[in-house]
């Protein structure tokens, strides 16, 4: 397959797959229509293909058992689109006009907390139109399937019932990083580093809440932000860190900005440690290269080192569908992500147009998502229906060579895997909200 043009996903509902099907379904229905909005060029072009590839996988999964069936016992398959948004939220809402337009009901979207905020407004504003135009377009309103924007406003302040948030929020993920530094007491001094945008503030916002309440004896050696996605050259943020005298790194940076970041530590010669949200792939570990052993965190849903057979399991048939090293990266949250939209799907009420083809109530499918779950290699993920956010356990693991004691899978073919030297529980990493849901429609 060319995994390059839009549309491509067309293909999972082909004849390839109608075997799939008992030999008593009736003649194929329309599809069910999933658009992904992400940046496909640019700066974060591989992080956005790195999650079409996981989509890719959990939907053919889904289509390779016969789909979803609804309430009338129609079959349906599901099928994706993906939408260039270049990083930048004017082309991410122009993307989410083309996707309703292509007859999209399943907006996805994750890498850029700024991306997906100015998606829920558009999203909220969208149903809100079709609900007031109900007898003419009753099927037309979308869900928002978030599995990456993690800016813990999204499910606070501007939580809606049509968004949902399947990754641990930054206030969550750096909880659970100080489950570990706060018995690291060695480290008496750190850097705060991160992207200047709504995510990246709130990452080093919540490091700080952290460090006052779990570790007051660390020193702050340095504070500060950098442009989002447009810094080439980090070597004169890695001199000042390395000038600071820290013990360690704390960062949310994610892509490029962490990729360049960590290669420009490794160059002036940085020893200290990375704690970070997203340094166990995209190049990062191939980055740092030895002086990472030991002293690279990274706080995750799941990684594949996770010690189950399950879980082993699971990595190896993602390996068996994307063997090249460069494809090296999945997270089992969007394989369950997929897999909780399909429990949803299945089953779920038509509005009474079922003639129409594809009137799937989309309130209906809203509620079932808001109190779903779903359960893969081993791993549950419910979702928390008061703001939107799901519940899941989370992992910290560490940088490590290839088989040393609990890294039997490395990264990207890079010879360095993740030991998990910390396992939080669902209800653990479970954190208040501040979501007025009545507020929001």
């Amino acid at each position: 397959m060319d995994f390059s043009k839009r549309g491509l996903l067309k293909a999972l509902a082909s004849a390839s797959l109608l075997p799939a099907f008992s030999a008593s379904a009736q003649a194929p229905q329309p599809s069910i229509k999933l658009a992904l909005i992400e940046a496909l060029s640019g700066a974060f072009a591989n992080t956005g293909e790195a999650v079409f590839r996981n989509i890719v996988w959990a939907i053919e999964r889904v289509n390779a058992r016969g789909g979803v069936r609804l309430s009338d016992g129609s079959q349906r398959l599901l099928t994706l689109e993906r939408y260039d948004n270049k990083g930048l939220v004017e082309e991410a809402l122009s993307a989410f006009k083309a996707a309703l337009d292509d007859g999209a009901q399943v907006i996805l979207q994750g890498n850029s907390s700024a991306v997906a905020a100015a998606l829920i407004d558009a999203v909220n504003k969208h149903n809100a139109r079709q609900q007031a135009d109900n007898e003419r377009s009753p099927a037309k309103r979308v869900v928002f399937l978030n599995y990456s924007a993690v800016d813990p406003i999204l499910t606070n302040e501007k939580c809606s019932p049509w968004h949902f948030r399947f990754d641990a929020h930054a206030d969550m993920r750096m909880s659970a990083l100080f489950e570990l530094i706060k018995t690291e007491r060695d480290v008496k001094s750190v850097y705060l580093i991160g992207q200047d945008y709504s995510f990246g503030q709130a990452v080093l916002r919540e490091a700080r809440k952290q460090l006052a309440a779990k570790r007051p004896d660390i020193r702050t050696a340095g504070d500060e932000l950098h442009p989002l996605g447009r810094v080439k050259d980090f070597l004169p943020y890695a001199s000042k860190i390395k000038a600071s005298g820290a013990d360690a790194v704390i960062t949310g940076n994610w892509g490029n900005d962490l990729t360049l970041l960590v290669k420009a530590c490794k160059e002036v010669g940085y020893e200290g440690r990375f704690y970070t949200f997203y340094g166990n792939a995209l190049g990062t570990p191939a980055a740092i290269g030895d002086a990472g052993l030991g002293k690279v965190f990274a706080v995750a849903d799941w990684l594949p080192n996770v010690p189950t057979p399950e879980s082993q399991a699971f990595y190896r048939a993602f390996k068996a569908r994307y063997p090249k090293p460069q494809d090296d990266y999945v997270h089992l949250r969007m394989q369950l992500m997929i897999e909780l939209l399909a429990n949803a799907l299945n089953g779920v009420a038509l509005n009474g147009v079922a003639a129409s083809g594809a009137a799937i109530d989309m309130q209906a499918l809203r509620e079932r998502i808001s109190r779903g779950s779903a359960t893969l290699a081993g791993q549950t993920l419910r979702m928390r229906p008061e703001d939107g956010q799901a519940q899941q356990p989370l992992v910290v693991g560490v940088m490590e060579k290839l088989g040393s004691p609990g890294v039997q899978f490395d990264v990207e073919g890079s010879g360095y895997g993740f030991r998990v030297v910390r396992q939080i529980t669902a209800a653990q990493a479970e954190v208040s909200h501040g979501c007025v849901m009545a507020a929001r429609g």
